[in-house]
């Protein structure tokens, strides 16, 4: 072995060593250094040394020292450092944006949702709005002195998560669009270098903030809903997503339920998201708000909002069309409890607003239609996480992907302000 090659090798250890360690504290802490190294099977000398590393990186601080009785000096615990970093993660709609910054404990740092009418305005100046917002979110006090280690981007489309690429956003209006490498090139040429970008789908990162962050945290197998223009399943099986061989699972808007019924945005007829989906409810609840222009952000909001004053008025159009919705949407959910059977489906987004309404209607229909009796057991909620649900997964996913040796740690803390981890453009 070369001298280059065996200098390679040690540091790709230790960086390996150094996630192992960082996962171990977020697991046990409060923990000793002795903790450390009897679960992971490192040395104390290598415990030690690897802990000094990651508490200069800000990533580990001590907290005192253990107050239970042992032989020897006691034992200076270790816990994760809450005040060194920040994640981001950043939803795109056809309505809005949604920013969520948390810390290294996944616990939030800067919420922000931003009326946007991502449709009308074209990929290339939503990409470029998408930029300044996180170079706001950035410059936001509450992330004063951290390092931000990574951005992740949710889009309700068909994602190549390797490349980044946003391959088909039909509500969107987007083909083909380079999302992780114009994004990156955007935030270089403002000055912020070296932030890994991630880009996934929406409901995807929607059923990871739920898994990490939601009311059913821990839930491992579970489907999440967006509740939008349209309607997108996250799936987790064993608390890992389930992407299919090309990452696209999860598409259960464009389930065909209705042979011949209104056309989709997609093309095809009967898709879920034209019975189902917010669009095709407002039409129905409050058919005469509804405007002759494509509906955008503000008029998205205002109108749900009339839908569920109207139901809770008991207005028999209102409360008619969230019913009929539930029916389809309970439906479309039997299929997807049908394939992949999971403990628990989550409702989010504008479905959160609308589930009294909803849900006695979808409960009912997924178990009259699933093939298992009493739907395999599955339960239907609302979440608890709002229109942020994506956001808030995106950035719990990076923190995921830093536990997990997937991003680059940061090197030695700066506290002059946010600042990029030493990393590539893009991961």
């Amino acid at each position: 072995m070369s001298v280059g090659s065996g200098t390679v090798s040690f540091q790709t250890v230790r960086e390996t060593n150094l996630g192992v360690v960082l996962r171990t504290v977020r697991e046990l802490a409060p923990c000793s250094r002795a903790a450390v190294a009897s679960a992971t099977g490192l040395n104390k000398t290598t415990v030690s040394s690897l802990v000094a590393d990651l508490m200069a990186r800000g990533l580990v601080r001590e907290t005192g020292r253990a107050s239970q009785p042992r032989v020897g000096r006691p034992g200076v615990l270790l816990a994760l450092d809450d005040s060194s970093i920040a994640a981001i993660g950043l939803e795109v709609n056809v309505d809005y944006l949604a920013v969520v910054a948390v810390d290294l404990l996944q616990r939030e740092l800067v919420s922000r949702h931003v009326p946007f009418d991502a449709r009308s305005a074209g990929a290339e100046a939503c990409v470029r709005h998408i930029a300044r917002t996180l170079g706001d979110t950035m410059a936001d006090p509450a992330l004063s002195g951290r390092t931000v280690v990574g951005v992740s981007v949710a889009v309700p489309a068909l994602i190549d998560s390797p490349s980044g690429t946003v391959t088909h956003a039909p509500n969107l209006g987007w083909r083909n669009v380079p999302l992780r490498d114009r994004l990156s090139e955007l935030l270089h040429e403002a000055g912020v270098r070296g932030v890994p970008v991630q880009v996934d789908n929406d409901a995807n990162l929607g059923a990871v903030a739920e898994y990490r962050v939601g009311s059913f945290a821990g839930t491992a197998d579970l489907a999440y809903l967006t509740g939008e223009i349209g309607i997108g399943a996250g799936l987790l099986a064993g608390g890992e997503l389930l992407r299919g061989a090309s990452g696209f699972a999860g598409e259960v808007g464009h389930l065909s339920v209705l042979p011949d019924g209104p056309e989709c945005a997609c093309g095809r007829r009967g898709c879920l998201e034209t019975l189902a989906g917010i669009g095709a409810i407002l039409r129905e609840a409050v058919p005469d708000r509804i405007p002759d222009h494509p509906l955008s952000g503000d008029d998205v909001a205002a109108l749900v909002e009339a839908a569920v004053e109207r139901a809770g008025s008991g207005d028999a159009a209102a409360v008619g069309a969230l019913e009929r919705a539930g029916t389809w949407l309970g439906r479309g959910l039997a299929a997807l409890i049908n394939v992949t059977n999971p403990d628990l489906v989550v409702l989010g987004g504008y479905f959160v607003p609308m589930g009294p309404w909803l849900l006695p209607n979808c409960r009912a229909e997924a178990v009259a239609s699933a093939f298992a009796p009493d739907a395999g057991g599955c339960r239907v909620e609302l979440s608890s996480l709002g229109l942020s649900a994506a956001a808030r997964g995106g950035a719990t996913a990076m923190i995921h992907s830093l536990d997990a040796g997937l991003l680059p740690l940061p090197g030695p803390r700066d506290t002059e302000g946010p600042v990029a981890s030493p990393a590539p453009d893009t991961a």
